[in-house]
């Protein structure tokens, strides 16, 4: 398939309500898009970027200017076989895996539509339908906390994550567990704590929770090893694995006992696979979680977490959790069970509103 323009864009959007980690408070989202010009057709792509460097190195500014100075000039123009080929051609560039993930998982999208398939299937999913939970950020009291789980809970999300950082942990989680002893609940920490906070950290094993996600320093394997050595609760890791190899040492390792697969983090669908892959040799569950996408990024969590060693729901929410109006049609509607269903359309599955975008952009460049 040759590769004939690029289009980058940023656009401004406001989310439905502030969003509040261990990292910080977000209201506004700049997501940057990506448009592949291809055999006269337009396929489209997300960079989950951040705006600053919190979550990660990566920020909208560096993935435009890798994405404009290296990594788009390596394909335009090209005949690019496959996803292999593509991956050849980005090779020499070290890192930046959430601006190559932006172009593979566009490309794949055109691979998958030249085929006359639904994504979810041409990457090999076996369902047509995920189970989809939640994530709440930081809240200002206990009593908002408690709220906001009993409104998603009545709209039918299968699993409540819930944000932490010290002096928002333990007592936040016993007031869940008291008001909701059953349900499906796991704490995300964004790396806010150290191997020093072990003791603290085994007082989760007492609330039953699906998971404890990154509890310490991005990129640590052998302290979360040490840490999982103490703790009942199951670690999972994210900011952690950035590909296949890291996954492969934090099994090794005994580093965690889930994994959250995020596509546009790992580099696209294809390292995505491979850590399936492995985690699933492992006979280690998997989740999707998510990084505030739009539709089009969601489109792409969804057609991945059809995969069968997703075993756990993740974050891939309805897009009127997060937005008054998505940038796709149709929208992701939660069904009832808690559900979303996968697009069958061929290729996205999703018609992305060209008119909308538009208004939205704040930075446009095509490169041709």
């Amino acid at each position: 398939m040759k590769i004939d323009a690029v289009e980058l864009r940023v656009l401004k959007m406001r989310l439905l309500k502030p969003f509040r980690t261990s990292f910080g408070v977000q209201q506004d989202r700049y997501p940057l898009l990506i448009r592949l010009e291809v055999e006269g057709r337009s396929h489209w792509g997300e960079c989950v970027a951040s705006e600053g460097p919190w979550y990660s190195y990566e920020t909208v500014e560096t993935a435009w200017q890798l994405l404009k100075g290296y990594l788009v000039p390596a394909i335009l123009g090209r005949e690019v076989a496959d996803v292999a080929a593509l991956e050849t051609l980005f090779a020499p560039v070290r890192g930046h895996h959430m601006a190559k993930a932006a172009v593979e998982m566009a490309f794949t999208g055109a691979l998958a539509e030249h085929a006359r398939k639904p994504l979810a299937r041409f990457l090999g999913g076996t369902r047509d339908r995920i189970e989809s939970g939640v994530s709440i950020g930081i809240q200002a009291t206990v009593d908002e906390l408690l709220r906001a789980i009993e409104k998603h809970l009545e709209e039918g999300y299968r699993r409540i994550k819930v944000k932490i950082e010290p002096g928002w942990d333990v007592t936040a989680i016993a007031a869940i567990r008291e008001r909701y002893p059953e349900i499906s609940l796991m704490a995300d920490a964004n790396s806010a704590y150290d191997l020093e906070d072990a003791v603290h950290l085994v007082q989760f094993d007492r609330f039953g929770l699906l998971m404890l996600e990154q509890p310490l320093a991005v990129g640590d394997l052998v302290d979360h090893a040490a840490l999982q050595r103490q703790l009942r609760t199951p670690i999972c890791l994210d900011e952690s694995i950035e590909s296949a190899r890291d996954a492969r040492q934090a099994l090794q390792l005994g580093a965690c006992r889930v994994i959250n697969i995020k596509p546009g983090r790992v580099g696209g669908f294809a390292e995505s696979r491979r850590i399936h892959d492995l985690a699933a040799e492992a006979s280690v569950p998997v989740w999707c979680g998510g990084m505030l996408e739009t539709g089009i990024g969601r489109a792409c969590n969804v057609a991945l977490a059809t995969l069968p060693n997703f075993r756990l729901p993740g974050d891939i929410s309805a897009s009127d959790r997060y937005w008054a109006e998505d940038i796709v049609e149709p929208p992701f509607v939660l069904q009832k069970g808690g559900t979303i269903v996968a697009p069958t359309r061929w290729g996205l599955g999703v018609r992305v509103k060209v008119e909308l975008v538009e208004r939205l952009t704040v930075r446009r460049e095509l490169l041709h």
